[in-house]
């Protein structure tokens, strides 16, 4: 995969990689889903992604684990589905299959829950006879270094972050059509990444990513009401406001982006990543001293992380 914010460079190791589907470890090639799964016919289900870095004796450790599972049960939670698994049983499960790929660096995990298999294709939950189904891919992907100093394209997409009474954004379901949809807008511009705007018209934030704007030495985002309670967008807002940046959450369009001196966009798989252009207007400063500063305090902190070891309570 060599295009959108989250190019990788290609890794011959994951095509023998072993996949954990309800605790049971499957080759790549024969790592499926019935097709009743609640995921396959509707999109019913919770998911993160997780990304792994070298820990003490060389163990690979799940960074900011502990918060990645609370988004996830209580996803699961708001969608009336109970886990199978605590979430210490979860977590040993996760560095298992870590384990057993001898995959300790340079790793992102896809997770996904579903609600399990139904007894016909049909959206009642009642229709639902199987415990939820838990999925653990890992995969060894390493972001393409030059995208943290070159910068994405963004293209505002027509698509909207919705309310919560439609879909709510905080969220992280399988059903993810408007991102989708936002995305192919973007990919047909020929930008990397889709820019979303609420329903009154101010930034939201990107299809997969957060979106930061920086002015005047001030960071800007949007205020949460219309994305997904990042991670990482939430630690780079602690981060910078314990390292004296100012960072206020607001409301503000698309004119302050285009005259801000910097942006960048941030996920768990690739951190802190520059932008480079937003609707054919370049960026002030790209790769500009704000992420620099960010991406560096962002390192070190995943560093301290992992030289915690693996914490599975």
């Amino acid at each position: 995969m060599t295009h959108s914010t989250h190019a990788y460079s290609p890794d011959k190791r994951n095509e023998t990689i072993k996949i954990d589907i309800n605790g049971e470890l499957k080759p790549r090639a024969e790592a499926t889903v019935s097709v009743f799964d609640s995921g396959y016919v509707l999109g019913d289900g919770v998911w993160e992604g997780l990304r792994v870095h070298p820990g003490p004796n060389g163990k690979g450790v799940i960074a900011f684990l502990d918060k990645h599972l609370r988004r996830l049960y209580e996803g699961a939670k708001t969608l009336d589905f109970e886990m199978p698994l605590t979430k210490a049983e979860l977590a040993e499960r996760l560095y298992r299959c870590l384990d057993a790929n001898d995959a300790h660096d340079g790793v992102h995990i896809r997770l996904m829950v579903t609600r399990g298999i139904k007894a016909t294709p049909y959206q009642d939950p009642r229709a639902t006879i199987t415990p939820p189904t838990i999925v653990i891919i890992p995969e060894f992907k390493t972001p393409l270094p030059e995208n943290a100093k070159k910068g994405a394209r963004l293209f505002t997409a027509h698509v909207r972050r919705g309310y919560p009474d439609v879909q709510d954004q905080k969220l992280n379901s399988h059903s993810k059509l408007n991102c989708i949809m936002a995305c192919i807008q973007a990919a047909k511009a020929g930008a990397d990444e889709a820019l979303m705007l609420d329903p009154h018209g101010f930034v939201a934030t990107c299809n997969s990513t957060h979106f930061f704007i920086a002015r005047d030495g001030e960071l800007w985002t949007s205020t949460g009401d219309f994305c997904l309670g990042g991670i990482t967008r939430r630690t780079i807002i602690d981060l910078a406001r314990a390292n004296g940046i100012e960072v206020h959450e607001r409301n503000f369009s698309l004119h302050d982006v285009y005259n801000a001196d910097e942006a960048f966009i941030t996920g768990t798989f690739a951190g802190v990543t520059p932008v480079a252009e937003v609707d054919g207007r370049t960026m002030a400063a790209v790769a500009g001293p704000m992420v620099q500063k960010l991406q560096a305090l962002y390192k070190k902190l995943i560093e301290e992380e992992a030289a915690k070891g693996r914490v599975t309570t």
